[in-house]
């Protein structure tokens, strides 16, 4: 088996490109379920956030996986592979782990430390949990990026100050068009998380009049409520860009949710610039919108300079973060080490068990007219025997799985006790070789 990704991020795509790759929440099962028909492809996972698009997949030795996502994301939005080749990123083996690990860390963030991210990861595993689109290689390595995660913004401070994509959206408001908020109106569209990000920020920075806008109706009100403001009716949404001053809009729509042509009478009842934010991906906001004369409007790839000055406080706790980031790779590693234990701690127990049965088979046809009581003494006997032999070897094996050589003493127990490699590519030292893509240490050969 083998790792694979294929992604494209802020990095290499622009906005217009990463809209079109997109994997939305409401087609992650077709998604997925076409991606793990794909011959050789084993499990599979999707991100998909307003800043990147990833596919991880485990797939079969004999399938290249990179070609392989690349050839789905594209067939799967309607393109030909030569059309979105530019924009792609891909690797292998461990550079997966690590690449998946720095993700979970923000490391690899348009805001360094960042915290959504964390949340948008485990919302991609649960779709794909949900799909049976993840097994054992998967289910532990996303839940331990989770861990990684975690440790990153508890030891490191990495995270401290607020901020985000939200903050990084209301500081261009600040420093473009308004010199402060402090009685200001805005328009929040949509009611998840950027939206509840941008409202705190918004109240933070001195908005005293805040408008919620939102298909179902209740969670705009949810939302307004929380930072004592008011829900508006999602149709109602053009009349009050008429009157605010700022809008924020972060929905999950698939199509514009303000267009041109539909924005032409409220710009026209404006007097002053009215400065829209659209941090959706796809985008929630007709580009062309930005053609009128009063108009100010950013998309999420404009925020990179405004997200540029506030990484320079954070790269140091970086550094950290990416100490912790290969420590857990080397933890991922060792549990493909303690996978490879068991089978050969069983298989040395079977063949142990065959032999004391066989022998013991012999000796009762030769000792003959033993009562069943003798019988029961004798084979408890041996039995005793075969665990006593194997205590210490079982013992041994277990605690040098977890240490630096692990591979080498399993490899030399299976030499010693004449066991086959397994033919279930599944156990750890095949996991090792092959999804990380080389032997994780030195390793001699025991026949040496």
């Amino acid at each position: 088996m083998q790792l694979a990704l294929v992604g494209l991020s802020h990095k290499s795509a622009p906005v217009d490109v990463r809209e079109r790759l997109a994997f939305p929440a409401e087609v992650q099962a077709d998604a997925l379920s076409q991606l793990l028909s794909v011959d050789g492809v084993l499990e599979a996972v999707l991100l998909s956030t307003c800043n990147r698009t990833e596919g991880y997949v485990v797939v079969t030795d004999d399938c290249n996986g990179t070609e392989a996502l690349g050839q789905f994301l594209a067939d799967y939005h309607g393109f030909q592979y030569a059309q979105v080749e530019q924009y792609l990123y891909s690797a292998d083996g461990e550079e997966v782990v690590r690449h998946l690990f720095q993700v979970a860390a923000s490391l690899d963030s348009m805001v360094l430390g960042e915290a959504q991210i964390l949340g948008q990861l485990k919302e991609a595993y649960d779709h794909a949990f949900v799909a049976r689109a993840t097994g054992r290689v998967f289910n532990k390595l996303f839940r331990q990026s989770f861990e990684v995660g975690k440790r990153v913004r508890t030891e490191t401070a990495i995270g401290a100050g607020a901020v985000n994509i939200a903050y990084a959206a209301i500081e261009l408001a600040k420093e473009r068009v308004f010199e402060t908020l402090v009685g200001r109106s805005a328009l929040i569209i949509g009611a998840g998380d950027m939206s509840e990000l941008a409202a705190t920020h918004l109240k933070a920075n001195g908005v005293n009049e805040l408008m919620v806008a939102n298909r179902t109706f209740a969670r705009a009100e949810e939302l307004a409520a929380r930072f004592v403001g008011r829900a508006v009716p999602f149709e109602d949404r053009y009349q009050w860009l008429a009157k605010v001053d700022i809008v924020v809009s972060a929905t999950a729509a698939n199509e514009y949710v303000i267009t041109h042509a539909d924005l032409a009478p409220a710009v026209a009842r404006r007097r002053d610039p009215l400065f829209m934010i659209d941090i959706a991906v796809p985008r929630d906001i007709d580009p062309d919108c930005a053609d009128y004369v009063n108009v100010i409007l950013y998309d999420v790839d404009a925020l990179d300079g405004v997200v540029a000055a506030t990484q320079a406080e954070r790269a140091r706790e970086a550094k950290r973060a990416e100490a912790i980031v290969e420590e857990e790779i080397r933890g991922f590693e060792r549990w493909l080490e303690v996978m490879e234990v068991e089978p050969t701690i069983a298989a040395m127990r079977a063949k142990a068990e065959a032999i004391r049965s066989g022998e013991l088979a012999r000796a009762m046809k030769r000792l003959g007219g033993l009562s069943d009581e003798q019988q029961k003494t004798v084979e408890m006997l041996t039995q005793s025997i075969t665990n006593k032999m194997l205590h210490d070897p079982t013992r041994h094996l277990r605690e040098a799985s977890e240490g630096q050589r692990g591979v080498a003493v399993v490899e030399t127990a299976r030499y010693l006790y004449d066991i086959a490699e397994p033919e279930d590519s599944n156990t750890g030292f095949r996991l090792i070789t092959r999804l990380l893509g080389r032997r994780p240490r030195a390793v001699t050969d025991p026949a040496d």
